[in-house]
């Protein structure tokens, strides 16, 4: 048995989606939440130890996240960095901060060194703005798997197909 499945645009793809055996949508479903959380792992364990960024507070890694969207019509898997971690997208995308006045949060004045090596005590610093290369972390990882994603997409489509089937392709 051959699978062929064209997508020409969304509403073709709804239709194929709808008239999709329930086999097929379960199997699709099943490695969608795999991938996902393998995605995931990547992002934490090949990109963010150390590898393309380095863990200093551990919130960039620990707003990494998954999940799975099933509408019955369509399966999203979903890799994201939450927003409560805004340099998460300086890191990954590269780009430039305006200049802007550093003050001490929680003491008179700021210390740290200097040119020279030495402390230096201040209670404000006029900071010029720094320009960040891009360090992809995201795309980079999806890019690291997409081989494997697509094959496992088209496994479970056979996988599902031939449950449906009742064993028989």
């Amino acid at each position: 048995m051959i699978v062929n499945i064209v997508v020409n645009g969304d509403t073709e793809v709804i239709a194929k989606f709808k008239s999709m055996p329930s086999a097929v949508h379960a199997a699709l479903l099943q490695k969608v939440y795999a991938l996902s959380l393998k995605l995931e792992a990547h992002v934490k364990k090949n990109k963010l130890s150390g590898q393309v960024l380095s863990r200093k507070s551990g919130r960039l890694i620990r707003s990494i996240g998954s999940r799975v969207l099933d509408t019955g019509a369509s399966i999203f898997g979903i890799v994201f960095q939450s927003g409560d971690v805004p340099y998460g997208a300086i890191h990954e995308f590269g780009g430039k901060t305006g200049a802007h006045l550093i003050v001490p949060k929680k003491a008179a004045v700021l210390a740290f060194l200097g040119k020279a090596g030495g402390t230096v005590f201040a209670r404000k610093v006029n900071h010029p703005g720094s320009q960040f290369p891009s360090r992809s972390y995201m795309r980079s990882s999806l890019r690291d798997m997409s081989t494997e994603i697509s094959l496992g997409m088209k496994e479970a489509i056979v996988k599902g197909a031939q449950a449906h089937m009742g064993g028989r392709a």
